[in-house]
């Protein structure tokens, strides 16, 4: 179930930061520690609590691995801005699954801001943790928490187990898999 977690909080972050050419471009986060929690609705599952450090360089970061990552997986990513919202509607597929997902973002990225995600996954295994029919409901809230921890660099994300993994370490790895 960690690495359902963990899994998500990246896509979410990625969903957050790609916006391909020609969309609406989601405002940078304000500089500093973003506390991210994740609920999921209809799930017996507890919420998933992690902390982003960001600077102006790892927001961008972030924006380029989205868009890297979602280049050749996502036949649809689309981002508009509808009033003070930005909506997010992408159609990516991995492996034998496709996920159609549907997101709604607003706030204010300097202070705090929420996305309330609907998706769909077709085709492939069930995996632990998801819910037969595929769909997830999530609202991922994010709050300004001022300055990053001690020892915690931008691009830090640490997980609520503790675990700590960087941006720049994401795109290493993922530079390393065919």
């Amino acid at each position: 179930m960690r690495n359902l977690f963990t899994c998500l909080t990246i896509s979410a972050a990625i969903l957050l930061a790609a916006s391909p050419a020609g969309a609406a471009d989601v405002p940078p986060r304000k500089p500093g520690l973003w506390e991210m929690k994740m609920v999921f609705e209809g799930r017996n599952v507890p919420a998933h609590v992690s902390h982003h450090c960001v600077d102006a360089e790892t927001d961008k970061l972030m924006s380029s691995f989205g868009n890297a990552a979602t280049r050749d997986m996502c036949s649809k990513m689309d981002t508009q801005k509808v009033g003070e919202t930005y909506v997010v509607d992408s159609v990516c597929k991995l492996g034998p699954s496709t996920n159609t997902t549907h997101a709604v973002i607003s706030g204010d990225f300097n202070s705090a801001y929420s996305v309330k995600l609907t998706s769909a996954t077709t085709g492939g295994p069930n995996l632990p943790g998801m819910r037969p029919d595929g769909k997830t409901e999530m609202t991922l809230e994010a709050r300004f928490a001022g300055a990053c921890r001690d020892g915690q660099k931008p691009g830090d994300i640490i997980m609520g187990n503790g675990a700590k993994m960087n941006i720049r370490d994401i795109q290493k790895v993922q530079n390393l898999v065919p």
